[in-house]
């Protein structure tokens, strides 16, 4: 079991390369939210990918190069807050299995100590308080399953959205399920990821949550480019994911919940 550190003062914010792409807002949400806890956010513009699409991949050299580079930016002992379960993931565990017995071992495995997913930081270290502003409404929860099954943040996501009082999560059948995003899996295997996405939003849209969310970009935009597509060809359904952070953010803040 991992033993939590106290509140800290200062933390570093590890953004990841989907945040910032294609939802910088999702980011700048998720600085707000720590910063409401009362700590300093610094982020580094220089860091880049975590280096998982090239350690998955089979290239542990160029991985190694990667996560170096990363760890380098990061030189105070301050926590890592990393806004993805599957980033994380690789940069708590798996830097530790790519740097074993290396001479690099002691430093990588001090820096993998510092990482934390968002919502585990705010769960276990902030102990943070949510009051909801929002209208009574719905929603669906997908968990990647790089953070459901090696950083265990479904359930800290769960307990994060279990303190808005106005919203009823709902459980789509079959949760667990991989949504077939998967990094470069679903570009290896289109046909397999296609019929598993397919899978995945049919059990989301049954069951008729107002809102979808997750705390993971990659399998965003995997979900929500199938279920633009469905849209597209002839489904009824508009609905799209977003981020945890934004969703939490907004119902967090009245002034947010007036301007809707």
């Amino acid at each position: 079991m991992r033993i939590y550190p106290a509140k800290p003062d200062k933390v570093y914010f590890y953004a990841t390369c989907l945040v910032d792409l294609f939802d910088p807002n999702a980011g700048l949400d998720a600085i707000t939210l720590i910063e409401q806890q009362g700590i300093e956010v610094i982020y580094i513009e220089k860091q880049t990918c975590c280096g998982q699409p090239a350690y998955t991949s089979g290239y542990d050299d160029e991985a190694q190069s990667v996560a170096l580079n990363q760890i380098a930016l990061f030189p105070e002992p301050y926590p890592v807050i990393v806004l993805s379960g599957s980033c994380g993931g690789m940069m708590h565990h798996h830097y530790r299995r790519l740097f074993a017995g290396t001479e690099q071992e002691s430093q990588v495995n001090a820096f993998c100590d510092r990482v934390f997913e968002f919502t585990e930081f705010l769960v276990h270290v902030c102990r943070a308080k949510l009051q909801d502003h929002g209208p009574e409404t719905s929603v669906v929860m997908h968990t990647s399953c790089a953070a459901r099954r090696e950083m265990n943040v479904h359930v800290t996501a769960t307990q994060l959205l279990s303190q808005l009082e106005q919203v009823e999560l709902k459980v789509q059948d079959y949760e667990s399920e991989c949504c077939g995003f998967g990094g470069t899996f679903s570009v290896r295997h289109p046909d397999i990821s296609q019929a598993m996405v397919e899978d995945k939003t049919r059990h989301i849209k049954a069951t008729q949550a107002d809102h979808l969310v997750s705390a993971d970009w990659g399998c965003l935009l995997n979900i929500n480019g199938a279920l633009d597509f469905q849209h597209q060809h002839g489904d009824a359904s508009t609905m799209q994911g977003r981020h945890l952070a934004s969703f939490l953010l907004e119902r967090v803040t009245p002034e947010q919940i007036q301007e809707k």
